[in-house]
């Protein structure tokens, strides 16, 4: 219109043309901005045994600017033991099929189980392959994402990482290699598995909570504690520490509204 102005001429007012364009479908939204987007619902899963498995990719630098090397890891999140685990000069989606199922295999995962085995993971392109979701299926694996830009609905995956990249001996200078790296990353998983007594486990190691022996172990620093305390009465103002085996471990709890027993979850850290 200020066009036609300029020209000398006057057809109609704004109104009149948008309400034209209304009648012939040609207002529209305009930019390469999607429409608002339905929110993924929340991921809400319940482990009470070897039952649910985090994995995830992180990088590992190397010697050469610019070139990373992938460490894949696959944690059991009730027992937080490291299931599987990988080095590659490349991320994809093959190297993460053969990981698991070569875990698997280990753990005597089938489709015969009366609870089926959930991996979840966040929305990387290795995890949402088309590869891996065959190799899945023919395991009886059922899959879970996080929801897009939700680091904290993978948790046990990223405290894992942090805890891999802020270990005393974690090397200061880049890997020199893939073997290398190999053999930091063995070392590091030998540790966290049968050596690192875990707090959000009642300070047992990974290991021992995945074989079932963290219970007999807990029980016994119960009694030890419990000597102390009639042997000393006057240095215990309440009860002794809680040594009880967490029973339920959760991603993403359900509301305290809903009825869950706070008591019973535990936190990733």
């Amino acid at each position: 219109m200020p066009i036609l102005a300029d020209r000398g001429l006057y057809i109609g007012s704004e109104r009149s043309f948008y309400r034209v364009l209304h009648e012939h479908g040609q207002v529209h939204r305009r930019g390469r901005a999607r429409p608002p987007q339905q929110p993924r619902p929340v991921p809400r899963l319940k482990a009470r045994g070897n039952e649910v498995w985090s994995w995830d990719i992180t990088y590992l630098p190397t010697s050469v600017r610019g070139v990373w090397l992938y460490l894949y890891l696959v944690i059991d999140v009730w027992s937080r033991k490291v299931v599987a685990w990988d080095v590659a000069d490349r991320e994809e989606a093959q190297i993460a099929a053969d990981l698991v199922g070569r875990a698997c295999l280990r753990e005597r995962i089938s489709k015969r189980r009366p609870q089926p085995l959930i991996l979840h993971a966040d929305n990387g392109n290795a995890m949402r392959a088309a590869t891996l979701e065959s190799r899945l299926e023919e395991l009886g694996v059922l899959r879970s994402f996080s929801r897009p830009r939700v680091s904290n609905d993978n948790p046990y995956s990223e405290s894992l990482f942090r805890t891999v990249k802020y270990r005393p001996d974690y090397p200061r200078r880049p890997f020199q290699s893939v073997e290398e790296a190999c053999s930091w990353v063995a070392a590091f998983v030998g540790w966290y598995n049968d050596q690192h007594r875990h707090s959000g486990i009642r300070f047992v190691t990974p290991s021992q909570r995945h074989s079932g022996k963290a219970v007999e172990i807990c029980r016994h620093r119960a009694r030890v504690y419990e000597l102390a305390r009639q042997l000393n009465p006057l240095r215990w103002s309440g009860t002794t520490r809680c040594w009880h085996q967490p029973e339920v471990v959760w991603i993403n709890p359900p509301p305290p509204e809903i009825g869950i027993n706070p008591a019973k979850l535990v936190e990733a850290a």
